[in-house]
């Protein structure tokens, strides 16, 4: 039986904005000045992109941030693009895709052996704990998927299987935590939370099991909060803190003014901490307080209940 014409699929220029971290002004300009991208117009006249020029944008987005000018790249193929990001690959991201436990999770994800590479996750879980389950795996396999998403290496619903059972295990795993360490009247009080434009939340989910470790009371909100809604969340629950997390899809300085902004709304009583690849970039205009690694949380929290022995005591 013969098949049928394929329908394309094309991309709105907010859905691009989002997936790729490119504003919709600059996608204006590069296709005035490079000639790319390149999309077609739906029935109202508006620009749709076909897939391809999507996972190409992402290259580029990743070049960029690599440091690289549109004018050198912007003509390139895709392959030519993921060859560049592929070699320009540095620190812990060119280590971590040498290890063998990670090469074999991102295979399972290629393969979508979904339930293989939950039990794995839940057997390394026991094996090393929460802590070093989620600094020495969950949090370099996450940059490693990301980094292979934007390459071209996973389609994008290759990285929402992947999300979504990382979501359940983690989620499964800050449950035991805050059985085990938490309680009603802990302190602090940590709010996570990611601004509207920033719709990627497993970085809050690390954060959070982190947190729940070193016995914080932590509420979570999930992704895309107004800034209203986290100011009024802050207030009915009484947060001491407001968590944030900035992946590399946001700009250093959306992420500087999403802080800046919540933290004039939320006044001095509440702290506002932001984490994230995104947020790293701009730890220079927010200060090294502000800005929190992974492995910065534990001591973050020991330093702020020093600052505030009255309160968690």
């Amino acid at each position: 039986m013969s098949q049928g014409p394929t329908t394309a699929v094309f991309s709105s220029i907010s859905d691009v904005e989002r997936e790729t971290g490119v504003p919709k002004e600059t996608l204006r300009v590069w296709e005035r000045r490079y000639n790319f991208p390149q999309p077609e117009r739906d029935g109202n006249g508006e620009r749709m992109y076909p897939l391809e020029q999507v996972a190409r944008l992402r290259v580029v987005k990743r070049l960029l941030d690599m440091g690289y000018r549109p004018g050198k790249i912007m003509q390139l193929s895709t392959e030519e693009l993921s060859n560049m990001a592929s070699k320009s690959g540095t620190g812990s991201i060119a280590g971590d895709a040498g290890d063998p436990v990670l090469r074999q999770c991102l295979a399972m994800i290629k393969a979508h052996q979904m339930h293989e590479l939950r039990q794995k996750m839940a057997q390394s879980l026991l094996q090393l704990g929460l802590r070093r389950f989620v600094l020495e795996l969950v949090a370099p396999l996450t940059t490693l998927v990301g980094e292979t998403w934007a390459a071209g290496g996973l389609a994008i619903f290759e990285e929402h299987l992947f999300a979504e059972m990382l979501q359940s295990v983690m989620r499964n795993a800050i449950f035991s935590a805050n059985q085990q360490v938490g309680h009603a009247d802990a302190v602090p009080r940590i709010l996570l939370t990611t601004v509207p434009q920033e719709r990627h939340g497993l970085g809050l989910l690390m954060a959070e099991a982190l947190f729940a470790l070193e016995g914080a009371h932590c509420v979570s909100l999930g992704v895309q909060t107004p800034l209203a809604d986290i100011v009024e969340a802050a207030r009915v629950q009484r947060a001491d803190i407001v968590a944030l997390s900035f992946s590399s899809v946001m700009s250093p300085r959306a992420a500087v003014d999403n802080v800046i902004e919540l933290q004039s709304r939320l006044g001095d009583r509440v702290q506002v901490w932001a984490g994230g690849s995104c947020a790293a970039l701009a730890r220079r205009q927010l200060g090294p307080n502000r800005v929190l690694d992974l492995h910065d949380i534990d001591a973050a929290v020991g330093r702020w209940r020093a600052q505030n022995s009255a309160v968690a005591t």
